[in-house]
């Protein structure tokens, strides 16, 4: 599982190296900036490939662009359809706009509202229907069996493959002495392309690169369809990780990321949150959390320290209002925030009482509710439940025990 053998699925170096000829002068080369708290967490360099500042926000616009510059003229003509959660939905409509292609994008109900407009922007016609992108990709391939119109597939087509692996040549580049890469992985059109280009250009320098992929545990088909040696359709739950939320892993990028991941591991929506956090205020970069979760192996303790790493910030198309979800989850899920709710007897007082020990303690208030009214209260009780910040997990544990020292009774509030 280390370099692409003779008839593998994998596109070639020589193939890959055309997609980033003719993608020349339309994407972005984005930059690498090393990450000293990420290389402090994991004890060698670490490296994030800022992909959140490609063109459209996200690695998307390579494949997408190098598919639809390889159509024929008549192809051209018919059109073309995709289905997306938002970023592959971009890619193309961007896409087809300068190259004069019309084009039909189905998206699922829930797609972050910055995504759907983007692609509105970009002159397309877009179409909403379904929960997850099951729906939409079903949706677009009737669409295109009806009108003619040529499905791009968001990830199970050789050239979708070889214009994502033109990221990885980048990489290569900037980061020469790489020795482990981390990737996410929805459908898998990313991490086989990245993969492929890594590998192959590792062994033509005569050395070898491990490729780590993630995935996010709520929506995680590679691991059990690795174990089984074919893809399978998993049954999936809502991740924050939208981007990635797909049930079953696509054919192609299937066997190549079969041939050449070394491993594939899950992290959990707590540990993409907190990822996003760190992203925020070490790295100053702004990510969605698709983007995220190769930030999240790191932290979580799923990838070796190995030599110089590098992990790829896939995109950085979040909505605001989920950005502010997401970063007051990763508040609490490093205990840098915590709801505590105190039963107090109704009387004068108490509510001061609380706010001193809790300035005592330094931990800052931010939202306070003072109610008499709740289930199982007693008629001369109130109920108490405070925000407040604090600096980890001593820190918090800290707070609670200088409250039950003065004899209230605190309880932490599930986030």
């Amino acid at each position: 599982m280390t370099v692409p053998a003779v008839g593998s699925a994998a596109p070639t170096l020589t193939e890959i190296e055309a997609a980033a000829t003719a993608l020349e002068g339309v994407i972005s080369r984005t930059p690498v900036d090393r990450s000293l708290h990420l290389t402090d967490v994991l004890g060698v360099p670490v490296h994030l490939k800022l992909e959140n500042l490609q063109r459209t926000g996200s690695f998307k616009i390579r494949g997408a662009t190098y598919r639809l510059s390889r159509l024929s003229d008549e192809e051209r003509a018919r059109g073309v359809v995709a289905a997306s959660a938002g970023n592959h939905a971009q890619g193309v409509a961007l896409a087809a706009q300068e190259l004069g292609i019309p084009a039909t994008i189905f998206m699922p109900l829930g797609v972050p509202v910055p995504k759907l407009l983007a692609t509105r922007g970009y002159g397309a016609e877009v179409v909403l229907d379904g929960a997850t992108v099951e729906t939409p990709l079903r949706l677009a391939a009737e669409f295109a069996e009806r009108t003619g119109a040529v499905f791009i597939h968001p990830f199970d087509h050789p050239d979708i493959i070889a214009g994502q692996g033109t990221l990885g040549l980048e990489l290569m580049d900037d980061v020469p002495d790489v020795e482990t890469v981390v990737v996410g992985i929805g459908g898998g059109g990313h991490a086989a392309g990245v993969a492929a280009a890594v590998k192959a250009r590792a062994a033509a320098e005569g050395r070898t690169v491990r490729v780590v992929g993630v995935q996010a545990a709520n929506s995680a088909g590679y691991p059990p369809s690795l174990r089984a040696g074919h893809p399978l359709e998993v049954a999936t739950t809502p991740t924050i990780a939208d981007g990635i939320a797909v049930a079953r892993p696509g054919d192609l990028p299937f066997r190549i990321i079969s041939e050449l991941v070394d491993e594939v591991v899950t992290v959990s929506d707590d540990d993409i949150a907190r990822a996003l956090l760190v992203l925020l205020e070490r790295a100053k970069q702004v990510v969605e959390p698709a983007g995220a979760v190769g930030v999240a192996a790191i932290l979580a303790g799923h990838v070796p320290a190995s030599g110089p790493t590098a992990t790829v910030l896939s995109g950085g198309n979040i909505d605001p209002l989920l950005l502010q979800r997401v970063v007051a989850h990763g508040l609490a899920a490093s205990d840098r925030y915590m709801t505590l709710r105190i039963p107090l007897p109704d009387r004068p007082g108490q509510l001061a009482r609380v706010s001193e020990l809790l300035a005592v303690a330094g931990a800052n208030v931010i939202e306070v509710l003072h109610t008499r009214h709740g289930q199982g209260l007693q008629i001369s009780e109130v109920i108490l439940q405070l925000s407040v910040e604090t600096r980890g997990e001593e820190h918090r544990a800290q707070v609670i025990d200088v409250l039950e020292r003065a004899g209230f009774d605190p309880t932490v509030v599930p986030d």
